[in-house]
């Protein structure tokens, strides 16, 4: 019995000393939580990947945390891998690690590194997401842009999906998790370098021979000279106008060229038929002259002006002001079309900016040069045109003059110019050349009513008697002729000498009226009436003649006026 109980108390005594050792081992080990540490696998079953961390017991890691990479069929019993400790102590007592967490940790702390060196990895299409793909690199999800999948757009990528792809991280961001992948830079890096190594046996000057077409555009045509991309741009075809790259070429046709620019840089390559070719403008001064005339043919027809060949690679410009004598703003597709034979003056030859204006109207007959023979003349004109206040007349030599709705009639109504309408062939009096404006009238065709002051013999401060023609709030027209055709206004303030007289609503048409003219003014056809001056002058008169002796009488003004204007009553009676 005292054996029994000796060996049970050094049993408890040993465990006792075991238990405190362990105890200090753990806490010297300082496993610290959310770290990635080495872990030894003991046993591997169906479900778990048994691992032993140096902890008082084992971790267990689910096999789905093996799956990337088929990392599962590499591991054995006794493999040491990385984990993340994720709890030292679950709340079931348990160590909690994950295999996973400790590859992405990793993957972060690799994607910062290759971020900064820009090296490439290996990634893995995985899903389809908005503008773009799901890419993993080494469990690290992702996102590539649908423009960096490749060089050109793909229309499937399905031979890309799960599959592994060299790939550069082009954006990382920590805090938020987020990391930008791209195919597109290491197949560009690589076509790059290709380029690069093919560039050294291309040099600006060289002439290819077989430089096959890729692709138009209406501003050039893509080349490939022995696999590298080269530009021929439309300014480069010919010295001459290109309508259309497409017109001149075909696809997987073989062109010669001159390489005329290459870019170290970009890998970027130009290249040129025209300078294959000599150009045309250097012998320009030998062949062309300004001021002289050449037969040319029309090639584009813009809005500003014709463009005209004169020879293969020489095109001059016609601008709009140069195409007719008549209308310098015309529409050049109304006066010349694309193909026709023309021939062209000559204006201005810029060599080194290789520019010739030309013209056209300087090869025609110019109306300019005998329409002033025709100031004075009647003439037969066609309406082009009718505005608000003026009509456009076209004359026989093809010229345009203007009516102003003033110029219609003496009386000078806008409402006039209602009664004319575009194609009515009219007569007019050309009246004035000014400026290349030609001035038209259909009034001057009349006789003028204004001479009536000529023929009648009549001037400023002579009393004329007037007819009431028209009453306003303002003052009074009145007619001055019988045919009533010379109107004029007698403004309320000239009605009369007294204000209670020179109301407009006393008057009525018809009524007769003495006026005096204040103003008249042949030139600008003004004419100023006042019955206001007429009564002044009146009575100036009548006290000039009657006042001298009939103050000593005692006779008052009154009287006076009186009794001269009952004597001229009677005189006109008599």
């Amino acid at each position: 019995m005292a054996l029994e109980e000796n060996l049970k108390t050094h049993s408890s005594k040993a465990h006792k000393e075991f238990e405190s050792l362990l105890d200090k081992d753990f806490k010297d080990r300082k496993l610290i939580e959310n770290e990635i540490i080495k872990a030894q696998i003991t046993e591997i079953t169906k479900n778990f990947i048994i691992c032993d961390v140096k902890a008082k017991m084992e971790g267990m890691i689910p096999v789905e945390e093996f799956k990337f990479d088929d990392e599962i069929s590499k591991l054995k019993v006794g493999s040491k891998i990385d984990v993340f400790l994720e709890r030292v102590e679950s709340f079931k007592g348990e160590i909690v690690i994950s295999r996973e967490k400790a590859r992405r940790v990793n993957a972060w702390k690799k994607m910062e590194k290759v971020f900064e060196s820009q090296e490439e990895l290996t990634g893995y299409i995985t899903g389809k997401v908005k503008g773009g793909y799901i890419c993993t690199v080494d469990s690290l999800p992702t996102f590539m842009p649908a423009s960096q999948i490749d060089i050109r757009p793909l229309k499937k990528i399905d031979h890309l999906m799960n599959t592994p792809i060299k790939v550069i991280a082009t954006k990382i961001d920590k805090n938020r998790g987020n990391v930008c992948t791209s195919r597109r830079a290491v197949l560009e890096k690589s076509k790059n370098a290709e380029i690069s190594e093919a560039l050294k046996n291309l040099k600006e000057g060289d002439i290819v021979e077989d430089a096959r077409v890729k692709a138009t555009t209406d501003w050039g045509i893509f080349l490939d000279i022995n696999g590298i991309d080269a530009l021929l741009h439309v300014s480069d075809l010919s010295y001459g106008r290109v309508k259309k790259p497409s017109d001149m070429v075909s696809i997987g046709q073989k062109l010669k060229v001159k390489i005329t620019k290459i870019d170290k840089k970009t890998n970027r390559v130009s290249a040129s038929i025209k300078a294959l070719t000599e150009d045309p403008y250097e012998n320009l001064g030998n062949k062309y002259q300004e001021g002289k005339i050449y037969e040319g043919e029309a090639t584009k027809v813009m809005n500003y002006g014709v463009f005209v060949k004169l020879e293969e690679g020489i095109e001059g410009l016609i601008h709009s002001s140069e195409l007719s004598w008549s209308d310098k703003n015309i529409d050049p597709s109304k006066v010349l079309s694309p193909s026709q034979k023309i021939k062209v003056k000559i204006v201005t030859i810029d060599k080194e900016a290789k520019r010739i204006s030309l013209s056209y109207r300087e090869t025609l007959d110019n109306p300019w040069s005998k329409i002033n023979d025709s100031i004075g003349q009647v003439l037969e004109v066609k309406i082009k045109s009718v505005s608000d206040k003026a009509i456009y007349a076209e004359l026989e030599n093809g010229l345009v003059g203007m009516i102003h709705y003033k110029e219609i009639s003496y009386k000078e109504n806008i409402e006039d110019i209602k009664k004319y309408k575009k194609n009515q062939i009219i007569k007019v009096k050309l009246i004035e050349i000014k400026n290349e404006k030609i001035k038209l009238s259909i009034r001057s065709l009349e006789k003028d009513p204004m001479n009536w002051f000529k023929e009648n013999n009549k001037k400023v401060n002579d009393i004329i008697t007037t007819k009431v023609y028209e009453v306003s709030k303002t003052g009074v027209k009145v007619a001055i002729d019988k045919e009533k055709k010379l109107i004029s206004l007698i403004k309320k303030s000239d009605l009369a000498k007294e204000s209670a007289d020179a109301r407009p609503e006393i008057f009525s048409p018809g009524n007769s009226l003495d006026a005096k003219i204040t103003e008249l003014d042949f030139e600008t056809r003004k004419i100023k009436l006042s019955v206001k001056a007429a009564q002044i002058d009146e009575e100036k008169s009548l006290l000039k003649k009657f006042g001298a002796g009939a103050t000593k009488s005692g006779a008052t003004l009154k009287d006076i006026f009186g009794k001269a204007l009952g004597k001229k009553k009677k005189d006109k009676k008599e």
